[in-house]
C-alpha cells in the first residue's frame, strides 16, 4: 500500500508541467470515450464511485482535493452518496484546520462540511481542478481546433498518463526516469501508480490498468466540474430561448416593415 502512495505521488508531478513543455516531445494521448462527453453527457454515478475508492486508496496519500466539500457527495449530478454515507466517509478521514477554542491548528475528525483534506507533506500539487487544468488534445500551431471538435482531453490525458509506461527505465542526475508515451518529453520522474487489481470495486466491474485509470480520471473530472449536467441543461434551455426569441424576431421585422415595402413595390410598379 505503501508503495503504491510512494508512486502515486508523481503523477501530477508530472500534469503539473507547463503546457509549453507538450512541444519538447511527441505524446499520443489516447481519445477515450467518457459517458460525459457531448452537449448531452452526464456523469456516471457508479464510475465516480469507483474513482473516488481509485483516489482513496491510491492517490489521497500525497495528492489533496482542498477545493472539493465532502458534503457534496451527495449533491445531485455526483457520486450518489447519501448524506449518512457522506457522513460516514467523512468520519474516516483526518483534517489538519484551526481549534478556535485554543487558537493552534490540529488534526480532528473530518466533518461532513469539511472539505477534503489539503495533502502537502509530499509535496505534490493538489488534484481537485487538475482535470480542467491540463488538455490533451491540441489542434495545429495550438489553434485549438481538436480542442474545439474532441474537448480539452483533460481525463483523457490523466488516464493515458498512468497507462502508457512503456517499462523502459534510465537514470539521470541520481533520478530514475521511466518511459511514458502520453508525457511530454517521454520520460517522466513518476513510477506507475498503477497495477493492476489495485482495488476491489463494491460493483464487480473490471480493476485493469485501464478501467482504474478511466474511473479516477472521471472522478477528477467531476472534482474539476461538480455541475457540468446543471450547466449543460441550462445551456440546452437557453439555446432553445433564443431560437425561439430568433423567429418572433424575425415575424416582428416583417410585420413592422410589411407596409413600407409594399408601398415601395406599389411605386415601382
Amino acid at each position: 500500500m505503501l508503495s503504491k502512495v510512494i508512486t502515486a505521488a508523481a503523477l501530477v508531478v508530472a500534469i503539473a508541467i507547463p503546457a509549453a513543455a507538450a512541444e519538447t516531445g511527441h505524446q499520443t494521448i489516447t481519445d477515450y470515450e467518457f459517458p460525459f462527453e457531448g452537449p448531452f453527457g452526464t456523469y456516471d454515478q457508479t464510475q465516480l464511485q469507483r474513482g473516488l475508492k481509485v483516489y482513496s486508496q491510491v492517490c489521497a496519500g500525497c495528492h489533496g482535493l482542498k477545493f472539493v466539500p465532502i458534503r457534496t457527495l451527495s449533491d445531485d449530478g455526483g457520486p450518489g452518496f447519501s448524506e449518512e454515507q457522506a457522513k460516514a466517509f467523512a468520519s474516516e478521514m483526518e483534517v489538519y484546520r484551526l481549534n478556535e477554542d485554543i487558537g493552534e491548528y490540529e488534526y480532528r475528525t473530518a466533518d461532513v462540511t469539511d472539505n477534503f483534506p489539503e495533502v502537502t507533506a509530499a509535496g505534490a500539487p493538489d488534484l481537485s481542478l487538475m482535470a480542467k487544468a491540463r488538455a490533451g488534445f491540441h489542434g495545429p500551431l495550438n489553434l485549438g481546433i481538436n480542442q474545439l471538435l474532441r474537448g480539452t482531453g483533460g481525463p483523457e490525458y490523466i488516464a493515458s498518463l498512468m497507462t502508457s509506461y512503456t517499462g523502459e527505465e534510465m537514470e539521470q542526475a541520481g533520478t530514475i526516469l521511466y518511459e511514458n508515451t502520453a508525457f511530454p518529453g517521454g520520460w517522466i520522474s513518476m513510477a506507475p501508480p498503477l497495477y493492476g487489481d489495485d482495488v476491489e470495486f463494491d460493483d464487480g466491474a473490471p480493476s485493469d490498468i485501464e478501467s482504474e485509470a478511466k474511473d479516477v480520471a472521471a472522478f477528477l473530472m467531476w472534482t474539476a466540474e461538480p455541475k457540468l449536467a446543471a450547466r449543460k441543461q441550462m445551456g440546452f434551455i437557453a439555446v432553445i430561448m433564443l431560437a425561439v426569441l430568433s423567429v418572433l424576431l424575425y415575424l416582428t421585422n416583417k410585420r413592422i416593415w410589411a407596409p413600407v415595402k409594399g408601398y415601395k413595390d406599389e411605386k415601382l410598379s
